[in-house]
């Protein structure tokens, strides 16, 4: 006769070794999905991130974690082997996505490498925009989603309007910083200038932990404050200019005359350079990149 206890637990036992068939058949399914990857990186063998929730049996965050994995290995080989084609992007952060909403730092990493171009990333703003509203609906109290919204279109499509806008919708987050308000009302006045890039990718780089990210916003930020010196240095050359009816030889000589306190240098360490024209250009051998296709002032040579 089989004991009372031992027929009381026999459907939680049942209920236990049917949750561990389950458990098995998902990680069974996630690993021949992560064999496939390692065998064909550059293929996306299902597509749509609603099959694979419907799959995953109730287990669709560890599906998700499996694929931002995959997203994150993907871009940084792309990075890594110097390629362009970043196709495969896209997709896979709107799965990571649609199998975990909540999983913020897929639209905080997308919505930047979505809209970099070549060679930094996929070149596709829309996507990235539509990835961020998508986050944005899933995480009411995220407002840093909008800041990056608002970023979005203010750097890659200058679209001041909605720029401010989304900076003045993010801004009414209780949790928002008060810096929110301040950038939805010094885009409206102003559009787009330097030092304004310049906050905005300071903030991007405060904001996140993430190596990738943060390495991306130090260059843009390097190459912003490059942009602002090599201005004030065309500045000074065209006061040489009115001054002594021709162009400094060097920055050097401008150094003598007082216009300059010392020979500035970029970030990389190097100085910069000063044309016969009296533009401003960096040194050859300076790592530093600059954002002209990007820069809301674009730098002009000095009127003569």
């Amino acid at each position: 006769m089989i004991p009372a206890r031992t027929r009381r637990m026999a459907p939680t036992l049942g209920l236990l070794l049917a949750a561990w068939g389950a458990s098995a058949l998902v990680q069974m399914s996630v690993d021949r999905e992560m064999a496939r990857y390692r065998e064909s990186p550059e293929i996306l063998w299902i597509s749509s991130g609603k099959v694979l929730r419907t799959l995953s049996l109730g287990h669709q965050s560890l599906l998700a974690d499996v694929y931002w994995t995959r997203t994150v290995q993907y871009y940084g080989s792309r990075l890594r082997d110097h390629k362009t084609d970043f196709s495969l992007l896209g997709p896979l952060l709107d799965i990571t996505v649609t199998l975990d909403p909540q999983l913020t730092v897929a639209y905080y990493f997308g919505s930047i490498f979505l809209s970099e171009k070549p060679p930094r990333g996929a070149g596709d703003p829309q996507h990235a925009i539509a990835l961020l509203q998508h986050g944005i609906v899933a995480n009411p109290d995220e407002w840093r989603l909008w800041h990056h919204l608002g970023f979005l279109y203010y750097w890659e499509l200058r679209d001041y309007v909605r720029a401010a806008a989304a900076y003045q919708a993010g801004a009414k987050n209780p949790k928002a910083r008060d810096w929110m308000k301040v950038m939805a009302a010094a885009i409206t006045e102003k559009g787009g200038n330097l030092q304004t890039s310049l906050f905005l990718w300071s903030r991007i780089y405060d904001s996140t932990e993430d190596p990738t990210i943060r390495k991306n916003a130090a260059g843009h930020i390097d190459g912003i404050k490059a942009q602002i010196d090599m201005e004030a240095i065309e500045k000074r050359a065209q006061q040489f200019q009115v001054e002594n009816g021709r162009w400094p030889a060097s920055i050097a000589e401008m150094v003598s005359h007082g216009l300059l306190p010392g020979v500035p240098v970029d970030a990389a360490g190097f100085p910069y350079r000063l044309k016969p024209d009296g533009t401003a250009a960096l040194h050859p051998a300076s790592t530093v990149t600059l954002d002209y296709d990007h820069s809301p002032a674009p730098p002009r040579a000095p009127a003569p």
